[in-house]
């Protein structure tokens, strides 16, 4: 797929906004992603270029990280952690169900594109265990009843809201997001509750604080 001179020019933005050309490798590849639903050869090479490194350099973060995918993902990234504490409270019921529900296995789309289903090892958010995620948007506390639910809503073309983000939009929009994340919806939805500040609250009733870090030899020896 040839690569338009719009998104190389974008690529270039993205670019400028390091210092150092290659630290906006990943934002690079995630817009190629959003522009094509995949992250694919000549989109790799077209990041490399921008970024100033080897496509082998360029191949090997595309290949490492998860969030990329060589196969085009469809509408809808499905993510359900199967991790020890969502594992534990029920996320494999939950995967289960959606697998059953759409047909299809780890890393899989489904045959009209509509949805891609991923098994993911950890979602960083044991509070609301289990979890899983819409276009990389958090849906807590599911079950496996209430994520099938999701999965029809969307299929019905519903608006589905997220648990502490915006309104499900789609997987490229999203991932124009993680190219560019000041899309002016940082402040939709509700990105922390009381449960997730439990912990916070506890400490500060009790007095607790974390140690001081202990000065290092270097710089004991320039205070003396």
């Amino acid at each position: 797929m040839a690569i338009s001179e719009s998104t190389r020019e974008q690529l270039q933005q993205l670019a400028a906004r390091y210092p150092r050309p290659r630290s906006g490798l990943m934002p690079m590849l995630h817009l190629v992603q959003s522009l094509e639903g995949e992250v694919t050869p000549e989109g790799i090479a077209a990041c490399a270029e921008a970024a100033g490194v080897s496509p082998a350099e360029a191949t090997a973060v595309a290949s490492f990280y998860t969030m990329y995918k060589r196969r085009p993902v469809g509408t809808h990234h499905i993510g359900v952690c199967i991790n020890t504490m969502c594992g534990l409270l029920g996320g494999d019921a939950v995967y289960d169900a959606v697998s059953e529900r759409l047909g299809v296995g780890n890393n899989e789309p489904t045959a009209d594109g509509g949805f891609w289903l991923e098994r993911i090892e950890c979602q960083a958010a044991c509070t609301h265990a289990p979890v899983m995620t819409v276009d990389w948007e958090y849906m807590d506390d599911v079950t496996p009843a209430s994520a099938v639910d999701i999965i029809d809503r969307l299929e019905r073309g519903e608006t589905v809201q997220s648990t502490r983000g915006p309104a499900i939009r789609d997987f490229r929009a999203s991932e124009h997001t993680l190219a560019y994340p000041d899309d002016g919806l940082a402040a939709e939805g509700t990105p922390v509750d009381e449960k997730m500040l439990v912990g916070l609250k506890v400490a500060k009733e009790r007095g607790m604080s974390a140690p001081a870090v202990p000065a290092t030899p270097a710089a004991a020896g320039q205070e003396g």
